[in-house]
């Protein structure tokens, strides 16, 4: 059985599960995992971020959680139709099929307009509880969304009826579809996984056919990473034993960014065991690089007080704070108050950064765990 057709099971019987409630007079209730920080727990022995124990009670009859409710009710019913008629609907789709105005009279009876939700960020938080309450992921249940992630170098991909050489794409580069696991891998010739920042260094790595040159996989999520590109680095880590690392720029974003790639977000911890990659390395810029490398003055970036901030999150948080080498980068990173980005290796010429820095790193294990 598919997953798809395993995640309709799971939907079918939570309207089961009211149905059984109606018919016994009892108050319509879900009981739903909450995903709040509160409630994301980091578990040192696995390395990733995961979803704590409590749960928070959804009921019809309260009239703080009625409007919550019925939304979950109304877009389980949207993925429900779409799952049995064989489609494949956007987030986007979900938003709009679910999206009326209901008008009743309130009590003085004066007409009033009530909204299912205001905006997608309010469904696509609504999808993301089912995700919790079935166990799920909404790409089990065939529901799409923009992608982001690219990958090349050697490797062999069955995508439906096609063969995809990543390694013939020309200049460009091969989209990660939105679930990866539909993904056949039928062969590779990698000893690594080079994941990138950002899409513009990325793409000059792979004009210069760096993927070939050094044997690795490259992959981009273009900043903050979506669900398929985690979850591709997850299965060439976990199916392939391939090494990850991480290239990102030297201030607070870029640590994070490597960091959920390592253990996960804080806002989807329910996801953590499909998509993070506990053995991912940081082998992007340090704060100490900015430094030991001699990076011109000119180069390098005053911080701002969001970069302040984030820093001072960062060094809160148990993921980072249970390394050394993090706490010192992170802490001298307090005390200068500068940062850099990868293009600034581009000072000491444009092949800097894949025939010295990269090298130096990998291959002298100056990397972070």
């Amino acid at each position: 059985m598919s997953s798809r057709e395993n995640s309709l099971r799971a939907l079918e019987q939570i309207g089961k599960i009211l149905s059984e409630q109606v018919l016994h007079s009892k108050p319509l209730t879900l009981e739903i995992p909450v995903r709040t920080l509160a409630n994301v727990v980091w578990d040192p022995r696995s390395k990733l971020l995961k979803l704590g124990s409590r749960k928070l009670r959804r009921e019809f009859l309260d009239m703080g959680e009625a409007r919550r409710f019925t939304q979950t009710i109304l877009m389980l019913s949207l993925i429900v139709r779409a799952i049995r008629e064989g489609d494949y609907p956007t987030i986007r789709d979900l938003y709009y099929a679910g999206k009326h105005t209901i008008e009743y009279r309130d009590e003085y009876n004066r007409l009033r307009r009530e909204e299912t939700w205001d905006d997608q960020k309010e469904s696509d938080s609504v999808i993301q509880d089912i995700e919790v309450l079935t166990g799920f992921l909404r790409e089990h249940m065939g529901i799409l969304h923009d992608t982001k992630g690219k990958i090349v170098g050697r490797i062999r991909i069955r995508s439906g009826a096609d063969v995809i050489d990543c390694s013939r794409m020309g200049d460009g580069a091969y989209s990660i579809p939105p679930n990866p696991d539909s993904l056949e891998i039928l062969g590779l010739e990698a000893d690594y996984v080079l994941v990138i920042e950002k899409d513009a260094i990325f793409n000059r790595l792979n004009k210069e056919r760096f993927w070939e040159k050094s044997k690795c996989l490259l992959i981009t999520g273009k900043g903050q990473p979506d669900r398929s590109t985690r979850r591709m680095v997850r299965r060439l880590w976990e199916e392939h034993n391939l090494p990850v690392y991480v290239l990102t720029d030297a201030d607070p974003y870029g640590f994070y960014i490597y960091s959920v790639y390592r253990s996960g977000s804080i806002t989807l911890g329910f996801e953590s065991d499909r998509l993070a990659t506990p053995e991912a390395r940081f082998l992007g810029l340090t704060v100490t690089d900015i430094y030991e490398y001699k990076i011109p003055r000119n180069f390098i970036i005053k911080a701002k007080d969001r970069d302040i901030k984030r820093a001072k999150e960062l060094l809160n948080y148990p993921w980072f704070k249970q390394s050394k080498e993090w706490v010192k980068q992170l802490e001298l990173f307090l005390e200068k108050q500068e940062k850099v980005e990868i293009e600034a290796l581009s000072g000491y010429g444009f092949k800097f950064l894949t025939e010295r820095y990269i090298p130096e790193k990998l291959y002298g294990s100056k990397w972070i765990e």
